[in-house]
């Protein structure tokens, strides 16, 4: 079975849509700083941002690890359990790192701000989604899940600035 990030790689329509409003791109996988996981896991960076984050996949194995996203600012949040759990959270809700209370209210006011800009959002959305063979879950679904990965406790996923020893701010609070 090929990979994800080789039909990331591979498939335009989704690379598109990912890259922008996404923001999501497999060519920048070095994080801005040195760091490491509190737990001592492996940690892995994949792909990044245009503002200078990265996302990591934790821990051995291939995409179904933990997924955790830093910042250039010093925060950090785990954001999905796969590859496929965080290519639907870019797909569903591209502007995830503003939904900081979690509700559908909230979100449907960003992605309003986002049709402004691009009314074939939601057309260019599941043409991606189909190139990749992947069925969207609704945006409660996705927020709720997202809720309950980036803000469960977990050693196992605090960043560390390597240089200085300190722990990434996390980006969700409960």
């Amino acid at each position: 079975m090929e990979s994800l990030i080789t039909c990331l790689r591979e498939q335009d329509e989704a690379a598109r849509f990912l890259a922008w409003p996404g923001d999501f791109d497999l060519d920048r996988g070095d994080h801005v700083e040195e760091v490491h996981l509190a737990s001592g896991s492996s940690l892995e960076g994949f792909a990044g941002d245009g503002a200078g984050g990265t996302y990591f996949f934790c821990g051995e194995g291939g995409e179904e690890r933990p997924i955790l996203y830093a910042d250039s600012e010093g925060g950090s949040a785990l954001v999905a359990i796969g590859l496929p759990e965080l290519v639907r959270l870019l797909l569903v809700l591209p502007w995830w790192r503003d939904c900081r209370a979690f509700t559908v209210e909230e979100s449907r006011g960003l992605e309003a701000e986002y049709l402004e800009d691009m009314p074939d959002l939601v057309t260019r959305r599941d043409r991606a989604a189909a190139a990749l063979g992947l069925d969207l879950p609704d945006r409660a679904e996705v927020l709720d899940r997202l809720r309950e990965v980036a803000t469960q406790p977990g050693e196992d996923f605090v960043l560390i600035l390597t240089s200085e020893g300190h722990p990434y701010e996390p980006l969700f609070t409960r």
